[in-house]
This record gives C-alpha cells, structure tokens and sequence, in this order.
C-alpha cells in the first residue's frame, strides 16, 4: 500500500459480541476523517437455486457461507481508491438483490464480520486487526434478545440453532482467531472505552494528532 491507501481495520468476534457497534462508534468518533464500512454479513452466498426448505437447513455458521473471494476483490479495490458495488442480501429468503449499492473507500475502512481474520486472504489486507471477546452466556442472551425481538422466531428456536450450529462453529473458526488480533477487546465493556482502544492505536490517527 502506498501511503496514500487507506488504512483497513477488521473487527471480528462472536455473535453478537457488538462489532457493528463498535465499527460504528469509531466512525462517529473519527469526526475529521471519511470512513467506509464494509460487513461480511452482506457476502453470503446467494441461496436462490435452492429450495426454500433446502436453505433453511444450511449451516450459515461456517466460512464456507459466504463468498470469501468476492469479499477480497472488493477490499482490494477500495485499497487502492476504487468505488466498488457491494451486495444485498435479503436474510429472510437467503438470496441475494439483483440490485447493488455503491460504496466510496475512505480515509479509512472498517471490516467487521465473523470470520474476518479466519481467511488469511483478507488478514493479509488489514493494517489493524481487533477481536471483540464475549462468553458464551453474553453471546447466546444478546442473540435471543436479537432474533426474538428483531426477527420474530421462538425463544427455543433461537436456542436450538446455537447450540447445534452457532457454538460449535464459534468455537471451531471464531475464538481460534484471537491469536492474529493486535487488540482485544471486550464486548460487555462499555463501548465509548472499546473504540478509543482502537483509535488511541491507530498510525493514522496519531500522525495526524502529532
């Protein structure tokens, strides 16, 4: 990257840990700065060849859920100032829009996502990379208070589904990551202090403050 390039961060963690949280708190800190926010969530595969029954016994807990390569061709070209058409994806049906939105890359870049310092790919791209730790009772509490109210399933749904896919996988592919993070931080802390953890550790921010 030339010093011109913007400066990428990924923020990954458990379900639930707050990573939209914080990319988004650092975002609103980062006043003097224009900053581009890109979710893993928005890179599943498109399920449409699928039957509806079909998609729905799909583990979406695996990186192999979404479209990894996509995910790095895009990154790539905001790295080096290219515009880029990210995805839609409709989580109801597990399909992806025929539509797609533009996205403009900024001083800097934020990735967040399950799996975004498992793909050494994407690693290789970031300059800072954060993990958002949260136990297993923190997460499964947040994900139940989530999908029970935001996405109208049952209470035991929402339990079924973590514990036969979503811990399992969280265990196996998510907290193994922890060890090629630069920053830890937790996600039960309060989120003004989680973002300035990050900020205070920026280059980028701190060249400019000197």
């Amino acid at each position: 990257m030339n010093s011109k390039s913007p400066h990428i961060i990924g923020i990954s963690g458990a379900t639930c840990s707050g990573k939209s949280s914080l990319a988004k708190r650092i975002r609103d800190r980062l006043t003097g700065k224009s900053i581009s926010i890109i979710s893993c969530d928005w890179y599943y595969r498109d399920l449409s060849a699928l039957t509806p029954s079909e998609r729905e016994n799909c583990n979406f807990d695996v990186p192999e859920a979404l479209e990894m390569d996509l995910l790095r061709r895009d990154l790539e070209s905001l790295a080096v100032g290219n515009d880029i058409f990210r995805p839609v994806y409709d989580y109801s049906t597990h399909t992806r829009a025929s539509h797609s939105i533009q996205v403009t890359p900024g001083h800097i870049i934020i990735v967040e996502g399950l799996f975004v310092l498992y793909w050494e790919e994407i690693r290789q791209l970031l300059n800072t990379k954060v993990f958002v730790f949260l136990t297993d009772d923190e997460s499964l509490a947040r994900r139940l208070d989530r999908d029970v109210r935001e996405r109208g399933r049952t209470r035991q749904s929402v339990i079924d589904q973590y514990q036969t896919t979503v811990e399992p996988m969280t265990r196996k592919f998510v907290l193994p990551t922890r060890r090629f993070a630069d920053i830890l931080v937790r996600g039960t802390d309060p989120i003004e202090d989680s973002a300035e953890s990050v900020i205070s550790r920026l280059p980028c921010v701190r060249k400019n403050s000197t």
